[in-house]
């Protein structure tokens, strides 16, 4: 019986002995990997957003269930675009750079790069033809994209983390197991926990360069905190996104963007792109002139033939100051938690300091030539863009054109729109631009909408342009909604497309068919869309 044990242990020895040895082997063997097929690249790049459901017409139910037209993946937009014209006047900066960037490629690879850089603008004509010409020149060009662009040692896998380092027996337990509240195994803190462990810190001096250097002070350290409050509070009303990049500079700052209410408060309540600057009545008619009454003067004026009572039912603008400021306060407490940062955030609001882009692509079938030999019918690929810019004093334009954004965005102003271009001018692709007014929904809000007749909701922006002749007008309804991690309120979905007949009185819808969603793009020089 001892041998029998004695045998058992040597086995279990022998066995130990072999793992470790395998394990070490393991560890010590390159990681070897390899670079993702190229199909499987393109698949990733090109998600193509889906459609937002078509809501119903005039005279049909719209759906009962809810819609919910937020995504999770990273919209396509193209921010902070830069202006074509001054990047071609002569003496700049980087010109031939730029030259550079628009020389027409030569090899096959060249063309497979332009290729995948057209895919990635939506141009899918201009791509197709670029990677015609790349598998002509070379027919394995795709592998050498491929060892250009993602080489082996970009995808290395990391070192697996081996569960017993210490090489101990299989019978002693791992330590990183023993408890649940410290060691590996702790669950991360929280958002609010770091913020709390930020709030004893003070914002600290660079460190000297040299044992013999003298010690730096910290200028903004040494401020009093109300001094530096109201430099966060200027800044945040000067540009919000800058204000909230200093929550990157060091955990004190971080600490004070996360927790300063009194800013939060300023910015959410502010009329420079807070909800005060929000319309949620329409201020001007489609052509943009401000009106002269609005609906509540006209239904008080039909029942009522004394002009004089009017005073004393409309509300004072102090009375409309304190109507505001107890919604918002309403708002707070019920539906953000008490957050005006939170409320900033989530609640819809239009953003003034760029515009919505929306890209469309579709395919249709192309005429087969009879002097040629094809293989199939051929099939085009068309591109083109929908445009809308808001503006604060409640007008709006909307832009349908094949021009790409780098062409357009600069021209898409009140002075074009109104001006009579012809096909010379940089500003003629604002020919076809269409005058109009826009209107949020509020979150109390009654109204009902006239071309469906159900009550509207939080976060609907309507908009009516003028149309195409005189006789039509336009009238596009969207919902305030988010695409990407972290962004809120910059995407447009689709929620209806009519056209009405000012001499018949009918209402048409349009179908949705290829439209796609619009999704926000800051500009520059819009700066805060006056």
């Amino acid at each position: 019986m001892s041998n029998d044990v004695q045998e058992t242990e040597a086995e279990l020895e022998a066995f130990r002995r072999r793992w470790r040895d395998e394990v070490s082997a393991r560890n010590k063997r390159p990681a070897e990997s390899s670079p993702p097929a190229q199909n499987e690249y393109a698949d990733q790049r090109w998600k193509s957003v889906a459609p937002a459901p078509p809501a119903a017409g005039p005279f049909t139910a719209r759906r009962k269930e809810a819609t919910d037209f937020s995504e999770e993946i990273e919209p396509k937009a193209y921010h902070d675009l830069p202006d074509k014209e001054e990047q071609l006047k002569l003496g700049i900066e980087g010109q031939s750079h730029d030259r550079n960037t628009f020389k027409e490629p030569s090899s096959a690879l060249e063309h497979y790069e332009r290729a995948v850089e057209k895919e990635t603008q939506g141009q899918l004509g201009d791509s197709m033809n670029h990677y015609r010409k790349a598998f002509k020149l070379d027919d394995g060009v795709h592998e050498a994209y491929k060892r250009k662009h993602f080489p082996p040692s970009a995808f290395a896998m990391p070192k697996p983390i081996h569960p017993n380092p210490s090489n101990a027996s299989v019978t002693v337990p791992n330590p990183a197991h023993h408890s649940l509240h410290g060691g590996a195994s702790a669950l991360p803190p929280t958002l609010k926990q770091l913020v709390d462990g930020f709030s004893t810190l003070r914002i600290e001096a660079p460190p000297a360069a040299t044992d013999a250097s003298h010690e730096e002070r910290s200028l903004l350290g040494e401020l009093p905190e109300e001094i530096l409050s109201q430099i966060l509070l200027n800044v945040a009303i000067k540009d919000v996104a800058s204000f909230a990049r200093l929550s990157q500079v060091c955990k004190r700052l971080a600490y004070l963007v996360l927790t300063e209410e009194a800013v939060w408060k300023r910015v959410a309540v502010g009329t420079e792109v807070g909800f005060r600057a929000m319309r949620y009545d329409y201020a001007c008619d489609v052509e943009g002139f401000p009106l002269e009454a609005n609906d509540e003067i006209a239904r008080f004026l039909a029942v009522h033939d004394d002009p004089d009572e009017l005073a004393e039912v409309l509300p004072t603008p102090e009375e409309r100051a304190i109507a505001f400021s107890a919604l918002n306060d309403q708002l707070l407490h019920s539906t953000y938690a008490s957050s005006w940062r939170q409320m900033f955030r989530l609640r819809p609001r239009i953003r003034f300091n760029g515009c919505y882009i929306s890209t469309v692509n579709y395919t249709r079938p192309g005429a087969t030539s009879t002097n040629t030999l094809t293989w199939g019918t051929p099939v085009l690929v068309v591109t083109y863009f929908r445009y809308l810019r808001f503006f604060r004093d409640g007008t709006a334009i909307s832009l349908l054109t094949t021009a790409e954004p780098a062409d357009v965005v600069h021209h898409l102003t009140k002075e074009n729109l109104h001006g009579h271009h012809g096909n010379t001018l940089p500003s003629s692709v604002m020919r076809d631009a269409l005058r109009g007014r826009w209107r949020l929904s509020g979150p109390l809000s009654s109204a009902k909408d006239p071309a469906t007749g159900e009550p509207e909701t939080e976060g609907d922006v309507h908009i009516e342009t003028e149309g195409v002749v005189p006789k039509y007008t336009y009238r596009m309804q969207l919902v305030l909604s988010h695409a990407g991690k972290g962004a809120r309120n910059n995407k447009l979905a689709w929620k209806g497309f009519w056209s009405y007949n000012r001499l018949t009185d009918d209402w048409g819808e349009f179908g949705l068919k290829n439209d796609r969603a619009f999704y926000w793009s800051r500009v520059r020089s819009y700066r805060l869309g006056y």
